[in-house]
């Protein structure tokens, strides 16, 4: 039997994730507080890593697709002499290295090798899927399968010193996903001393940052707009509201860049998110109907 969500929530909560929990914990943490079985995540976050989950509730979950590409940011300690399991400090230590020539400078001067267009091997402990099963599972049955290397970006990789000689402050801005862990592994192998990652916090998802986040139960109602805030404007006026909520057409006479763009009415409300048609004119990819008291939820 449908249920109705609480009236309003609809749109994108930025949350805190804390340590220990996983993305759907949070998810289904978020479903009981906000009343309503829609809710879904843009990205997950490891269990023991912390920072910005982005969050689509009621309509925004139609949204997400929107999100799941965006650029992140993230900060986190590179541990030399070290190497795990798991690539981060969750594993089990499975090779110790001498660190006597591990210094800054050396660090920095590798990672340059790390950015720009390059390719990353997967983690077996990555939820991505070989034969049907994901690497994860197969890496708690003790099996480890090779991994094609997929292309990611990375636009920023620093090195910073710590207290510890042995710990580094690493920065990362890079494409969705690459894997973090697997940069900083790949750093120490490359400088002989081997290393893990610790600490993994994101700091940031396209425009929206860490310090517009809360933790899960202080969050702030969600808000529809901020599903879209990364792309490209348009206004539509009254004809044109209507024809594209029954799936019509627009001029792309007023698009700016190659889209998608968001399509609000004269008074503000959200519409639609357009893309470009063979026909050079611009449809509706998402119609969002008119919220009336909430979204109904099955």
């Amino acid at each position: 039997m449908a249920r109705r969500a609480t009236p309003g929530v609809d749109g994108l909560c930025l949350v805190d994730k804390p340590a220990g929990w996983t993305s759907h914990d949070v998810v289904a943490k978020a479903r009981g507080l906000l009343g309503t079985s829609k809710v879904g995540h843009s990205g997950t976050l490891d269990p023991d890593a912390t920072g910005l989950l982005l969050l689509g509730v009621g309509r925004g979950t139609r949204l997400l697709r929107y999100l799941v590409g965006l650029p992140k940011s993230y900060v986190g300690e590179l541990v030399a002499g070290v190497e795990t399991s798991t690539l981060d400090a969750s594993g089990d230590v499975v090779a110790l290295h001498p660190t006597d020539g591990v210094d800054l400078d050396r660090l920095r001067e590798a990672a340059r090798a790390f950015v720009g267009d390059i390719e990353q091997v997967p983690p077996m402990v990555s939820a991505i899927k070989v034969g049907g099963r994901r690497l994860h599972e197969l890496a708690r049955e003790g099996v480890e399968v090779e991994r094609a290397p997929r292309p990611v970006t990375v636009t920023r990789f620093d090195v910073d010193a710590t207290d510890d000689p042995t710990v580094f402050r690493v920065t990362v801005d890079c494409s969705s996903g690459t894997y973090v862990r697997s940069l900083v592994a790949d750093l120490g192998r490359a400088v002989g001393s081997g290393a893990h990652l610790r600490g993994l916090r994101r700091t940031a998802v396209g425009p929206h940052g860490l310090a517009e986040a809360h933790p899960l139960d202080g969050a702030p109602a969600p808000a529809l707009d901020a599903c879209v805030a990364h792309l490209a404007r348009i206004d539509l006026d009254a004809p044109e509201v209507a024809r594209v909520r029954h799936g019509g057409r627009v001029d792309a006479d007023r698009a700016v860049g190659d889209g998608p763009w968001a399509a609000f009415a004269p008074e503000g409300s959200l519409v639609a998110v357009l893309e470009r048609r063979p026909d050079r004119l611009l449809g509706p990819a998402v119609v969002l109907a008119a919220a009336e008291g909430g979204p109904q939820v099955g």
